[in-house]
């Protein structure tokens, strides 16, 4: 259980860690024996995001984003998530030069949580939770995605807020986790370790 995991030796969080991709498979082939067809796509999209945009974006200098991959981030994040699609036609509707600008903007901020968000969300349909998918990529030693379900695991924080002033309380307690876990961790790392252990649940 994801409370129990949260005090737990590094090797457990090691172990929920490299059960994330399997974790992924399992939430998805729920998800479609449900009827949310939809989500077939995360496994492809979960493999992209971390083996081919994390890198392309880290290469870029100064870091930054296309128009097409900021939809595709938003697709894997509500995929991982709550699928809203009205929300999704608002992504596409950004144009690429207000995407790339918007991403130099959050690259240059990446010291000021507050302005590093907010650089992102002034494009249309994009909130804390798709921004923090961004800024994950760019700094994960500071930027955990947000996920609402690792978010209410995490019992100081209290009930989910999507706003600004919750998420900081949110990645400073991952930031804090993987301090606690040793120099090899990061924020991200913590994350998706927790994610893997609320959707694949060790008996």
């Amino acid at each position: 259980m994801p409370t129990q995991l949260w005090q737990a030796p590094a090797s457990a969080w090691q172990a929920a860690l490299e059960q994330y991709p399997e974790a992924i498979r399992a939430y998805t082939a729920q998800k479609v024996a449900a009827g949310k067809g939809v989500v077939a796509r995360l496994p492809g999209h979960d493999t992209w995001y971390r083996e081919e945009f994390t890198p392309a974006v880290v290469a870029r200098s100064p870091m930054t984003l296309t128009a097409e991959e900021l939809v595709r981030v938003t697709e894997w994040k509500m995929a991982r998530g709550a699928w809203r699609a009205p929300n999704l036609v608002r992504v596409k509707k950004n144009s690429e030069e207000a995407v790339q600008a918007a991403g130099l903007e959050a690259a240059a901020q990446l010291d000021h949580v507050a302005k590093a968000i907010n650089a992102l969300t002034v494009l249309d349909g994009v909130g804390p939770a798709t921004a923090s998918a961004v800024l994950a990529v760019m700094r994960p030693t500071a930027y955990p995605f947000f996920d609402e379900d690792v978010a209410a695991s995490i019992a100081a924080l209290g009930p989910v807020a999507w706003t600004l002033a919750y998420y900081k309380g949110y990645a400073s307690a991952l930031i804090e986790q993987a301090v606690r876990l040793g120099p090899e961790w990061n924020a991200v790392m913590a994350e998706r370790a927790l994610w893997s252990a609320i959707k694949l649940p060790q008996p």
